[in-house]
């Protein structure tokens, strides 16, 4: 998966909503409960919120993502 497919598949989560992503090489998956997408910064990393902590997502690692 690409950033901005990546981007694009979380574009609206607003914190509304959890996520639970499993990449490659991994065997817990992440969870951010109420996550916000950070817009798009310099870096140009994908990055949840969940308004305490920000979680920096290697795209080309993810396998699934459940939005729920």
């Amino acid at each position: 998966m690409t950033q901005s497919q990546l981007r694009q598949a979380m574009s609206k989560l607003n914190g509304e909503r959890n996520v639970k992503m499993v990449f490659q090489g991994y065997d817990e998956p992440l969870h951010v409960a109420n996550a916000f997408l950070v817009p798009e910064e310099e870096d140009t990393l994908v990055k949840l919120t969940d308004g305490r902590k920000e979680y920096a997502v290697d795209a080309e690692r993810v396998i699934w993502i459940e939005i729920g």
